[in-house]
């Protein structure tokens, strides 16, 4: 795994989206990390320091595993950047096959009708 600054770190994740665009997925996560090991947190926290977490962002195309780590200061500014990547992107996505709202809406419709209908019987 590489761990990029924040502007190439972008840069190799709109190059992942390109790769992928006809076939594959990228999987993107953000996680609040210390960057610390466990003890060397608990010592920290034993003595009363205030540990700065910062985020981690990891992504991967199953090829390749790229990360970056942000501070909280520069974390508004990486996710409006990340925003426009991922809107860029955007058309990749596949369409979403749906039903005809109206003729759904009315077979919906007679079947609730057909199941409140009370049934006559003829009397013999």
């Amino acid at each position: 795994m590489v761990l990029l600054q924040p502007d190439p770190f972008l840069n190799e994740l709109t190059n992942m989206y390109e790769r992928t665009k006809e076939k594959g997925s990228v999987w993107v996560t953000f996680k609040r990390s210390s960057m610390k090991p466990k003890a060397k947190r608990k010592k920290l926290e034993s003595a009363g320091e205030v540990i700065e977490y910062r985020c981690l962002v990891r992504a991967t195309d199953a090829k390749k595993t790229i990360s970056t780590s942000l501070a909280a200061k520069d974390y508004l500014r990486f996710q409006a950047s990340y925003a426009t990547v991922l809107k860029a992107h955007m058309n990749a996505l596949k369409k979403r096959e749906r039903k005809d709202k109206k003729k759904s809406a009315e077979g919906e419709k007679k079947a609730a009708a057909d199941q409140n209908k009370p049934t006559s019987k003829p009397n013999p």
